[in-house]
This record gives C-alpha cells, structure tokens and sequence, in this order.
C-alpha cells in the first residue's frame, strides 16, 4: 500500500503562484518522516524545511518515494476565481499533482488531502472525478480539515509545496530593486510592493 498526501502553499497570494504538492510513500515507511520532524510546514522553521526537503529528494532516489509538484500562475488563478471558484481550482489541481505520480492502476493507494473545501469529502469527490482510471483496485481517498497538522504524509506535501513556493517568490524577488515580502496580501511589505509595481506600470 503507497500513502498519499496532498497539500497546498499559496492560496490567496497578490504576488507569487499557488502551488500543490503530493507525494507517495510505502505504508510501511511513513514512520521515518516522523523520525525526521516532519510536520505542518508552518510549524518548522525555513532551515529545518530546506533539511528535510533535501532528506526527502534522496529518499525519493533510495526508495520508491516520489513526489509531484504543480505550479499554478496568477492568470490561471484569477480566471478561476472569476469562473468556477477557487475550490475548483484547487480540486484540479490537486488531481493534477496526483497524477503526476504516475503510480498506476495496478497499486493500491491510501490519498489523504487537506481539504480546501468547507465541505471535506465533497472536495475528495471532485478530485476523485479528476483522477486518470479511478478507482484504482482497492485505493480510496480521503480530505481532512488540518491534514497537514494529523497526517504524516501530507505534512510532507506541505513542506516540499511550502519550500517549492518559497523558491518561485525569491525567484520574482530577484526581478526588483526593493523587497516584496511573503507575496501575501497580510504582508504589509508584500502590499507596499504591489502599489509600487503598479506605479512602474507605463499607462
């Protein structure tokens, strides 16, 4: 049996993508994220996740671990708010990064997502309408309210989307001549930075 978590970084950002992220690890290894410390991401501090994402990328070379990373840009953010809802958005991409594992029909899979749905089981079924030959033999999936807090798997999900999206904003930094924050819009220096883009942009 592979354990599977799903989780995101990036909902709602002014500055930056929304990124999701799954990975996929033998029942029978999950204990040794917990040996690492792994955790909800927002509970590590950036050294400890850059640790343990270099920890997990060996794994994936040593064992049969694997991950899949989606990167969502603001175009298709903000098109998705404007139809369809970002709920939606999110169960898409949340299928897309499950399929990106590649792991076939031919293997039993426990998903665990953190839901992004008031609804939690209602965002397992869009997924689940999303996936490619599902239901796979005896697989299921599941979304939880704070999986990222309970569940192993998907506290590792969390982190490798956490340090993926922590890459792309100091990707955008380097584009500027002043600071642009977190790329949240609760950052005062991200909002500072956005009316200072706006300024830059030629009428």
């Amino acid at each position: 049996m592979m354990e599977v978590g799903v989780d995101e970084a990036g909902r709602g950002p002014v500055i930056g993508p929304l990124v999701v992220c799954s990975v996929a690890i033998p029942d029978n290894e999950v204990q040794l994220l917990s040996d690492m410390g792994v955790k909800d991401s927002k509970d590590i501090t950036p050294k400890k996740r850059e640790e343990i994402r270099q920890w997990f990328l060996r794994n994936c070379v040593e064992r049969k671990w694997s991950y899949s990373i989606i990167q969502c840009d603001p175009k298709r953010i903000d098109n998705s708010v404007y139809h369809g809802g970002l709920n939606n958005l999110e169960a898409e991409l949340f299928a897309e990064s499950i399929n990106g594992l590649n792991l076939g029909p031919e293997v039993d899979v426990n998903i665990t997502c953190d839901a992004c749905d008031v609804d939690a089981q209602r965002f397992s079924r869009k997924i689940s309408q999303m996936l490619e030959n599902w239901p796979w033999g005896n697989s299921k999936i599941n979304s939880y309210h704070k999986a990222d807090e309970n569940y192993l798997v998907v506290g590792m999900a969390s982190i490798l989307a956490k340090q993926a999206r922590d890459d792309a904003v100091k990707s955008i930094q380097r584009k500027f001549e002043f600071p642009i924050g977190s790329g949240y819009p609760s950052d005062k220096v991200t909002i500072q930075a956005v009316k200072m883009m706006i300024g830059n942009v030629p009428h």
